[in-house]
């Protein structure tokens, strides 16, 4: 990874320490859209499979492939689609691994140079401002 490097290099300025916890989270929200993508992906793949399951193997159907429209049988489709939607589920999960250990990184990463975030702060305080039960609240009866 490019962090690579960067991991036993110390960080003495705070610009320095401010830059390098960007590029990190800019890593992790990278992962976390491929991801995304990946996961529509898979989405897509499973309701065409689920379809060419139900069609004649000899019926004709197009795929798209690198860009170009191929004509193949459903028998013919089929199995490849298969073989690709178990090839994004394995992408997804070693996606979801990396997602992790970045997350891990970059906690790792604040707590060694005690990074706060704005707007965290007050996030956390509202929340337990609206967890404390409060005088005007709604009631609602149940029925017998």
């Amino acid at each position: 990874m490019a962090t690579g490097g960067k991991k036993g290099k110390v960080l003495h300025t705070q610009d320095q320490v401010i830059a390098q916890f960007n590029h990190m989270r800019q890593e992790q929200r990278a992962i976390a859209s491929k991801l995304g993508e990946l996961e529509l992906e898979k989405n897509e793949h499973k309701i065409v499979i689920d379809t060419l399951k139900e069609v004649d193997a000899k019926r004709k159907c197009f795929r798209m492939i690198g860009g170009i429209l191929v004509e193949r049988t459903a028998g013919e489709a089929l199995p490849a689609l298969q073989h690709n939607h178990d090839q994004i589920t394995k992408a997804i999960e070693k996606l979801k691994e990396r997602l992790t250990a970045k997350g891990d990184e970059i906690n790792q990463f604040r707590q060694k140079y005690n990074i706060k975030v704005r707007g965290e702060r007050e996030a956390k305080q509202e929340e337990t401002k609206d967890s404390k039960p409060s005088g005007q609240g709604v009631l609602v009866a149940g029925k017998d």
